[in-house]
């Protein structure tokens, strides 16, 4: 995991997906987390995944409008944080 995070801080969009991925299904020692998991689905997705594209809504259907809206907040705030 820590591998992927590494990757994801370094901007590389598979490492998004598969944070995604992690969150969405709890592998790799994380707990299932729907707002995390858009939220990396989200930003993978932005980088031209089509795979996190689907993945996202599928989470998105999952989720209330509060954990999505709070799911992109977060998204918007790590791009905020890498690009400085």
């Amino acid at each position: 995991m820590h591998a992927q995070m590494a990757a994801a801080m370094a901007g590389q969009p598979d490492a998004y997906y598969e944070l995604g991925v992690a969150y969405a299904v709890g592998r790799n020692g994380v707990d299932i987390d729907l707002v995390e998991a858009h939220k990396w689905f989200n930003l993978a997705a932005m980088s031209g995944d089509e795979r996190a594209q689907l993945d996202r809504s599928e989470v998105a259907a999952s989720m209330t409008p509060t954990e999505v809206a709070a799911a992109q907040r977060e998204a918007r705030a790590f791009l905020m944080q890498t690009r400085h």
